[in-house]
């Protein structure tokens, strides 16, 4: 059965997970979707349902939270897939599970929490700012951690 990966990116980082994601699952299976500009395909075609996206503010996107509320019943007959792309690392847990809700986060195969990024070259003045204050970075970083893409993808390969 296919495996449908639907997600929301900000500055890219959710993206490139995605990428590694199908790269490790396979390319041939899987469709994905970024709800920013993609129509939402028919759901029983998909054995597998991956959802993420990323956090800012201390929240993922309204569309995965929309998609999630909207699907909800359909998603807890799939195997099910949840990940956040995140930098505050004391708050990680707590922000994914702000960003689903119970009922998929308990039904879930697997759970990501895969790092993020600080793209400043990509980000506003007014986002750069706020990092700069509330992060104290001033300079882009990267800290995707692709150890546990790989265990989260693994779950879903038989």
């Amino acid at each position: 059965m296919r495996i449908l990966i639907v997600y929301m990116t900000h500055h890219g980082t959710t993206e490139k997970v995605v990428e590694k994601l199908m790269e490790l699952m396979g390319k041939s299976v899987t469709d994905v979707v970024n709800l920013e500009h993609d129509s939402i395909p028919d759901l029983s075609r998909y054995g597998t349902i991956i959802i993420g996206g990323s956090i800012h503010v201390g929240q993922i996107q309204l569309g995965i939270k929309q998609f999630c509320r909207d699907y909800k019943q359909e998603l807890l007959n799939k195997k099910l897939g949840l990940f956040i792309c995140y930098m505050n690392k004391e708050q990680g847990m707590q922000e994914f599970e702000n960003a689903f809700p119970g009922e998929l986060r308990s039904h879930a195969r697997a759970a990501g929490l895969f790092g993020g990024e600080f793209l400043f070259e990509k980000m506003n003045f007014m986002e750069r700012f706020i990092i700069r204050m509330v992060a104290n970075e001033k300079k882009s970083r990267s800290a995707i951690n692709y150890p546990a893409i790989a265990k989260f993808a693994a779950s879903f390969v038989v």
